[in-house]
């Protein structure tokens, strides 16, 4: 037995074919006009957690660079102190090269080196004494103003400063003083003191101070090379954060954006079926008196 066709139900249903094509159309103009292929999560659940997923690792990414960018910045000025430390170091070597010899220079002579090493100690004691962002550079994580009092003696700490620069990476970019400026038990100032002390008094002691600078430069050196190295790691981790960036950034365009080549097909076709859907209805639904009455 076939079901009775009326005009009501042929009304509906046309009706509903032509708010079902409508709701097309109108969606592929919001496309269109936003240049968005989701402009809500029901337009597509799976191309929204995507979206989120991409958006989120971005974020992270964000994050991740500026932490790089931050301890880039910590680890040049450490490695610019410590540079020119060692040009000092090098100036203060020099000078008890000259001193040792008893059989030259004057007292007077002495007096001068022992003078000059007296401003290089103290300018490397305030060089060791260097603030980043107004934390002491050498100092760990001190919550004081300084890495190093007055006499030379070590106030900070030996933890470090670290960042991390990716999933699962994290870099110290800070060198605890001991570790820039402490061979065995002799550190920098302390050679330093002494070596003043042995021109005006000891002379002849000067020459077996050189080998306790030489190891304390050592110890320098060593620092600026491992302060190098961790520039390289971040340096290494922030270009892999710029490559992942750009994919993610293109993969979010691939769900997100709209190919409008392909929107203006879209919009042109939904346009031609709802005006031939339109035309085909007002020509099928053309009741009489007769279709109401039965």
């Amino acid at each position: 037995m076939s079901a009775r066709i009326t005009q009501r139900l042929m009304v509906e249903r046309s009706l509903s074919s032509l708010q079902l094509g409508f709701g097309r159309l109108s969606s592929s103009q919001e496309k269109l006009s936003t240049g968005r292929n989701i402009n809500r999560p029901s337009d597509s659940p799976t191309g929204t957690n995507d979206a989120m997923r991409l958006r989120s690792d971005l974020a992270a990414n964000t994050q991740y660079t500026r932490n790089a960018d931050d301890g880039l910045s910590w680890l040049g000025h450490a490695d610019a102190t410590l540079t020119s430390m060692l040009d000092s170091v090098r100036r203060a070597r020099d000078l008890m090269v000259e001193g040792s010899s008893t059989g030259s220079g004057s007292a007077d002579a002495r007096e001068a080196l022992a003078q000059e090493l007296t401003q290089i100690r103290s300018g490397l004691l305030d060089q060791a004494n260097t603030r980043h962002l107004g934390r002491p550079l050498f100092g760990g994580t001190t919550a004081g103003s300084v890495a190093y009092d007055g006499s030379g003696q070590y106030v900070g700490d030996g933890n470090a400063v670290n960042r991390t620069v990716g999933d699962g990476i994290t870099v110290s970019v800070t060198v605890p003083g001991p570790a820039a400026f402490t061979a065995g038990t002799d550190d920098l100032f302390t050679v330093l003191s002494d070596v003043i002390v042995q021109l005006r008094t000891n002379p002849s002691a000067v020459a077996s101070s050189l080998n306790r600078l030489d190891a304390v430069t050592t110890t320098l050196r060593t620092a600026q090379a491992t302060v190098g190295s961790r520039v390289n790691r971040i340096e290494s981790a922030r270009d892999a954060l710029a490559s992942s960036a750009l994919s993610n950034t293109q993969s979010l365009s691939e769900v997100e954006n709209v190919d409008i080549a392909a929107a203006i097909v879209d919009l042109q076709m939904q346009e031609v079926a709802y005006q031939a859907a339109l035309g085909a209805t007002g020509r099928v639904l053309q009741p009489t008196l007769l279709d109401f009455l039965h």
